[in-house]
């Protein structure tokens, strides 16, 4: 486990999920948020983004969170080691999405850049969260299936799966 991408629908823990894994492994975390936003939620020029995407691929280890763009996202998974597919129940996803929005009134959500638009952002994820479970989930779970022949996969369907991927994980360092 030296290139591990998490990846997912939007609202489902992966940030909080991979700064954890950061926290375990040593490996360093990009947050692909905090990478394609700057402070205040603009955007950074496309071009920018795919460079510094590109520069963190050919680095030799690392742990990436997010989507980022439908170009570079395939990329990602090929160039991984190891797989993190966070494929929740959807119903999870709007509640997390909701209590991020909620609790991000408050504090900053985890991974995302400093004074986000909370409600602009909250929105978008609504949106994003029925067109990444109707055309975009379905590829990731095919994607996965394919990869477990040459690849570490860890397909996260419900909460107990996280705990158990973490021990795992825990197993894993503490056996090596």
């Amino acid at each position: 486990m030296k290139k591990v991408a998490v990846f997912g629908n939007t609202g489902g823990g992966k940030s909080t999920l991979s700064k954890r894994l950061s926290e375990i492994t040593g490996l360093p975390l990009y947050a692909l948020d905090k990478i394609q936003y700057q402070s205040g939620g603009a955007e950074v020029p496309d071009a920018e983004y795919k460079h510094t995407h590109e520069k963190i691929l050919a680095t030799d280890g690392w742990i990436i969170d997010g989507f980022g763009c439908m170009e570079t996202v395939w990329l990602r998974l090929n160039e991984a080691d190891s797989l993190v597919f966070v494929d929740l129940p959807l119903y999870v996803h709007f509640w997390w999405v909701t209590k991020r929005l909620i609790t991000g009134s408050f504090m900053p959500p985890e991974g995302w850049p400093e004074k986000s638009p909370i409600l602009k952002s909250s929105i978008k994820s609504y949106r994003v969260l029925w067109l990444c479970h109707k055309y975009l989930t379905p590829k990731y779970r095919e994607y996965v299936d394919r990869a477990q022949k040459t690849k570490s996969v860890y397909h996260i369907r419900s909460n107990e799966e996280i705990s158990q991927f973490f021990e795992s994980i825990l197993q894993m360092t503490n056996d090596s």
